[in-house]
């Protein structure tokens, strides 16, 4: 070989599969989570921007939960992040319903079943709490109408909790960054910043950090077992909805108002969670293995197919 053949095959481009941005389907799927990040950041910034000019609360305030305060920045992320996964969409030619909620099982039985595994988990984890001499549920602090415009506020806004935090991390980018890495490595990379996120609550730590992270990757293993995103939507709505009305508790640092009962923690912060709540306690840590095993039983073949 001479010298003007070898210096022709050095200048030669890379075969596509070889290329740092596009593979055999194009754009690569970290890239393409990274586009869908960023056109979430600018929508969520519309949508922020357009609700501060109509005088809407945008932020929770301190480390005080009410229903009106999380409205407006959870609906955003979800619209956020619906519009992100939308855009994308096009761009790949995909159907909306493949990046985890397909509008054929909206609110069906895998919805309600999750919604069940919350309120058991959470009960499971206060009534161990209780047990121990660590937790009161306290006497009903409200009554007649309060009751009533409460219940039904914090469930509407948990719904969308749900919604927004579920699609957010384990919409499109698990779907997308799984074809890339495969699932279990895109499903723990994501779930530890699912685990991060948490940190910017007030009264959050790294111990309950580390528990949404493994709550959220049981969320994954939900994905990977069902197929789509309404078991962990149904079980994250519930979980939280008890935690914050139903218990009264906090919810990751966050202190709720306007709640059902007067309960009360009592004694190690270890056991209770301390001002991150129960979320924060030791106890959590089996609680998320036994939720494992669990679904693992209930839920043995594999649906989830990021093709």
């Amino acid at each position: 070989m001479d010298m003007d053949d070898a210096s022709s095959n050095m200048a030669a481009p890379p075969p596509p599969d070889e290329n740092l941005f596009l593979g055999p389907q194009g754009l690569r799927p970290g890239w393409r989570v990274l586009v869908f990040a960023l056109l979430f950041i600018v929508f969520d910034v519309i949508l922020i921007g357009g609700a501060v000019l109509l005088g809407l609360p945008v932020r929770v305030r301190g480390h005080e939960l009410s229903p009106l305060l999380m409205a407006v920045p959870e609906g955003s992320t979800f619209l956020a992040a619906l519009g992100a996964a939308g855009v994308m969409s096009v761009g790949e030619r995909r159907a909306m319903g493949a990046y985890g909620l397909p509008l054929a099982q909206a609110f069906r039985g895998q919805f309600w079943r999750g919604a069940l595994w919350g309120f058991a988990a959470l009960t499971a984890l206060l009534a161990a709490l209780r047990a121990t001499g660590s937790f009161d549920f306290g006497a009903v602090a409200l009554h007649g109408s309060a009751l009533v415009q409460a219940a039904a506020s914090w469930a509407a806004v948990f719904v969308l909790v749900g919604f927004a935090e579920e699609y957010l991390v384990r919409g499109y980018a698990l779907v997308t960054l799984a074809r890339g890495v495969g699932f279990w490595p895109a499903a723990i990379i994501l779930s530890i910043i699912f685990g991060g996120m948490h940190l910017g609550n007030t009264g959050e730590n790294a111990l309950g950090a580390l528990s949404a992270g493994l709550i959220g990757l049981f969320f994954c293993f939900t994905v990977r077992r069902t197929g789509h995103l309404w078991f962990a939507v149904g079980f994250h709505f519930l979980w939280d909805y008890s935690e914050t009305f139903l218990y009264s508790v906090p919810d990751s640092g966050m202190v709720p108002r306007h709640t059902l009962l007067s309960s009360s923690f009592h004694g190690s912060h270890w056991l209770t969670g301390g001002s991150v709540g129960p979320e924060g306690s030791l106890l959590v840590f089996p609680l998320i293995a036994i939720l494992f095993w669990l679904f693992a039983r209930f839920q043995p073949e594999v649906k989830f197919s990021a093709a």
